[in-house]
């Protein structure tokens, strides 16, 4: 009964910004950690960024000062804000969370469908 939603892709000049949320609902005792990987069409899927519960957050290499991620633990849901973008981060991006259904339940990763970033140049 789990299931998370994105919104927020577009198209967008190079050096623009967007910003893409991504809500869980449904059955949940509790989230872990969320996350966002990107997938470009004849590329594997890599992962963005991720942050946990109390908000540690990693992110790839080539995101590193101009992608943060961010989570509203009251609202079950996940953001990405993406300035500078790139014409190189074109993809569908797509969201995921570790998600416990009940207090003896175990921990299982949900996907998003995804939401297509398109960066012009």
């Amino acid at each position: 009964q789990v299931q998370l939603v994105e919104s927020g892709g577009g198209l967008v000049q190079a050096g623009g910004s967007l910003r893409l949320s991504c809500a869980a609902s449904g059955s949940i005792f509790s989230i872990n950690t969320m996350g966002w990987y990107r997938q470009a069409p004849g590329k594997q899927r890599e992962l963005v960024a991720s942050i946990t519960r109390s908000s540690s957050t990693n992110y790839a290499d080539s995101v590193k000062g101009r992608f943060t991620i961010s989570r509203d633990n009251a609202k079950n849901t996940e953001y990405l804000q993406m300035n500078s973008l790139k014409p190189e981060d074109t993809a569908v991006y797509i969201c995921n969370a570790d998600i416990v259904t009940g207090p003896t339940s175990s921990l299982t990763r949900y996907w998003g469908q995804g939401t297509q970033v398109t960066v012009s140049s």
